[in-house]
């Protein structure tokens, strides 16, 4: 703990990484400033409240997550960072079928930066379509949300949302540049976090003045919550790595390669981004049944109930569809072909393995078995928060409904009451970023020959050092 203490210290003693780091909380302090900026024309309070008894489990829900509660409310910032977010997928995904988007990519910093300035353009018409959507779906809305319909309020709105997320991005690329962190996953990561101090006075209320708990079940949840992040960062550090050779060339007078080293491959290569196309999906159905042509139609109702949240049809689809994303991303961003072939020209080969073919079909295999056990990890860790909220409706299902009704504990059919606010798409993005940005500022102190924050992390050694 002491050595901990002493790396924090640490930081302030450094003036670059002092700077940084206060730059960094600054601009956070302004995005979360404009959180509490309202659009205009909008009664806030109304909004609020249909929010808290209709919008959970539909896409506003899961815009309003992650713009940190200032969807609900309609601030300047309501968008939030995700119409970035999905830009950049956008041109991801774009990149493996486009061929002028893989050139550019290939082409180094310049490429990135053609790529980057698409993306800004990306954003901005996401979020024109988007503020326009929410201005005519207020204004068609009855209640009562809009104080003046009209076409001005429709303008303004589209102004309004969309320089609020050009100003986001802007932030965000700020504390990339001369911040500390990636600054749109610490954006992200200020919107979840700030709603922690109310998940806490909640858990205190519950169990100190209304008495719904007692002090088992607090020690049980707790120690759920450690045992959830402590696995998040097992899983994330965890890589595979293939042992790669080099070997020996002589160019001229010097021999190059005959060394060894190895290639990476991740648990979790595709990181939140599954969990986020579930998640967004599933929502649909469920924003499809707050328009009254499906809400009066029995046929459609009746289908889209069978997906809600904690049904036992929404759990399977959840689950294969985060399976899916998984093979599916890490398809793009991995290709065991070119990476075998990058290994076959620069003399590289893995032991026991032939190079070319082979080695992409062994990369392949192990790719797969990796994919599944992360696709497994991101499906556990949505679906623990999804029990301890509301449980699995097992009930429900047809014939053996009442049996189970009856035979299993109550805890799994209608899960613990725990308005556990960190869900599982939430969890894993606050513990990924806060260990991303922990380890960069741990390098810029073993950089500065300075300890970091764990034991392992050591120090690098200056010329006069004698440990």
């Amino acid at each position: 703990m002491n050595k901990f203490l002493e790396a924090v210290a640490n930081v302030f003693r450094i003036p670059d990484l002092r700077r940084r780091v206060l730059f960094t909380l600054g601009l956070l302090a302004i995005y979360r400033l404009g959180g509490h900026i309202p659009t205009p024309g909008i009664d806030a309070l109304k909004l609020e409240q249909f929010f808290q008894s209709s919008a959970a489990g539909t896409v506003f829900g899961f815009m309003d997550l992650f713009s940190g509660g200032m969807f609900r409310r309609l601030t300047i910032f309501a968008l939030g960072i995700m119409p970035y977010i999905t830009a950049s997928i956008i041109l991801q995904l774009l990149t493996v079928v486009v061929p002028t988007l893989e050139k550019l990519q290939k082409e180094g910093e310049l490429g990135r930066r053609k790529i980057t300035q698409w993306t800004r353009y990306l954003t901005v018409g996401l979020s024109l379509m988007q503020s326009f959507g929410i201005a005519t779906t207020l204004q068609a809305s009855e209640g009562g949300f809009v104080l003046n319909p009209g076409l001005g309020f429709i303008l303004m709105t589209m102004l309004t949302l969309t320089t609020g997320t050009a100003f986001i991005m802007w932030l965000g690329e700020r504390i990339s540049e001369r911040g500390i962190g990636n600054g749109m996953s610490l954006i992200i990561f200020a919107g979840i976090v700030i709603g922690l101090p109310g998940a806490v006075e909640q858990i205190y209320t519950n169990v100190f003045v209304t008495r719904q708990w007692n002090a088992l079940q607090l020690i049980i949840i707790i120690l759920i919550m450690i045992a959830v992040v402590a696995f998040i960062v097992l899983v994330e550090r965890g890589e595979r790595r293939i042992p790669v050779q080099y070997a020996k060339r002589v160019v001229g007078r010097r021999v190059l390669g005959g060394q060894s080293t190895h290639l990476p491959l991740k648990v979790n290569a595709g990181g939140v981004i599954p969990v986020i196309f579930a998640s967004s999906i599933l929502t649909f159905p469920q924003t499809l049944a707050m328009v009254p042509v499906v809400k009066d139609n029995p046929w459609l109702s009746a289908m889209l109930a069978a997906i809600r949240h904690s049904e036992p049809l929404y759990v399977v689809l959840y689950v294969a569809a985060i399976m899916f994303f998984c093979f599916f991303y890490v398809s793009i961003i991995f290709n065991p072909n070119e990476a075998a072939d990058n290994m076959r020209k620069y003399g590289g080969f893995v032991p026991g393995i032939r190079p070319g073919k082979n080695t992409a079909e062994f990369m392949n295999r192990i790719l797969t078995r990796i994919t599944v056990v992360g696709g497994m990890y991101l499906a556990l860790l949505s679906l623990i928060p999804e029990i301890m909220i509301s449980g699995v409706k097992l009930q429900n299902l047809p014939l053996m409904g009442n049996w189970i009704d009856a035979s299993f504990p109550r805890w799994l059919l209608d899960g613990l009451g725990v308005t556990f606010y960190f869900g599982g798409t939430s969890l894993l993005i606050v513990v990924g970023v806060a260990m991303d940005t922990v380890n960069q500022v741990e390098a810029q102190l073993i950089m500065r020959h300075y300890e970091g924050f764990t034991p392992r992390a050591g120090r690098i050694r200056g010329r006069r050092s004698v440990f």
